[in-house]
């Protein structure tokens, strides 16, 4: 099993140095903890700051090494040469493998200020991903579909091939991830029943397609390592009064190294490789511990 981070990139701060800061910091405390992977997220049109994808992870990267890193994309909101570019640039600063996480995206108003139309998804995608594989091969692409653009070619390409993981939760998203991914990345709100089911959906989607089982089946988990079993409750306690993110909370890891472990070798039965994980803990130092803790989770499942 690996484990990875999607470092948090919205911040409830006055100071929007801070959030750049806070990122850092979780960066340097993955890294030094062993973590296998390093990601940031997608967001647009957000009303506390959200840093942006491409930037930050250009600055993170300063503090990883050769070990995995990418950046999700939600590819309908994207012009697929910007992406093409923006992406092949990241992956020539990356000292290791480089991973393009993708989606749909959702939300009427983020699409609406982007300039797309949220019906289009599906298709938009998947003429996306398409131009974009092209250019990174060194191919002049033209479009007459979503977009409309001719002749376009980019540099630098990609010095090494850029990974493609497809996230996606429901069947139709789960096939699509099966016939166009070089992985599939699960929803962090499902539960270990959810995701045990959601694997039989892309085991059979994969044999539909006559794909071979890939390397990397990863799934991302939003936790809080505690440093006890009473930190653990708290935390727990606060979670189910105020909520998170809509989550069942069965979907959440909140424990001490040793649940979290056991939690995570439970995800591996099923079949997942990669654990990506995102820190649920608003508090900056609380954030980094966890993160720290990893560490041991780490030694515990033999990652």
């Amino acid at each position: 099993m690996k484990i990875g981070i999607s470092i948090t990139s919205a911040y409830q701060t006055s100071d929007v140095r801070e959030g750049a800061r806070q990122m850092i910091a979780r960066t340097r405390a993955a890294a030094t903890a062993g973590l296998d992977s390093l990601f940031v997220g997608d967001h647009h049109i957000v009303a506390t700051p959200y840093y942006q994808n491409t930037p930050i992870i250009g600055r993170l990267l300063a503090e990883w090494d050769t070990r995995t890193s990418g950046a999700l994309l939600l590819l309908p909101l994207w012009n697929p040469v910007l992406a093409a570019e923006q992406i092949a640039t990241l992956a020539c600063i990356a000292e290791g493998k480089f991973v393009m996480q993708c989606g749909l995206g959702t939300g009427n108003k983020q699409f609406a200020a982007m300039g797309t139309k949220i019906k289009n998804r599906p298709s938009a995608f998947e003429q996306s991903l398409e131009c974009i594989r092209s250019l990174w091969a060194g191919e002049t692409v033209s479009l007459d579909g979503r977009w409309k653009f001719s002749e376009a070619r980019i540099s630098p390409l990609p010095p090494t091939t850029i990974e493609v993981w497809i996230g996606a939760s429901a069947p139709v998203a789960i096939d699509r991830a099966a016939r166009m991914g070089d992985a599939w990345l699960a929803d962090p709100s499902m539960t270990l029943q959810q995701a045990a089911t959601a694997m039989d959906v892309y085991q059979s989607a994969l044999a539909k397609h006559d794909k071979r089982t890939p390397d990397t089946i990863a799934i991302r988990r939003d936790i809080y390592v505690a440093e006890s079993g009473e930190d653990a409750q708290q935390v727990k306690d606060l979670i189910s009064k105020q909520g998170y993110r809509g989550f069942d909370p069965e979907s959440l890891v909140i424990g001490p190294a040793e649940e979290v472990a056991a939690k995570f070798q439970a995800f591996q039965n099923l079949g997942y490789t990669d654990i990506i994980v995102r820190n649920l803990h608003s508090d900056p130092v609380s954030a980094v511990q966890s993160t720290e803790r990893l560490a041991t989770v780490i030694e515990m499942t033999g990652s």
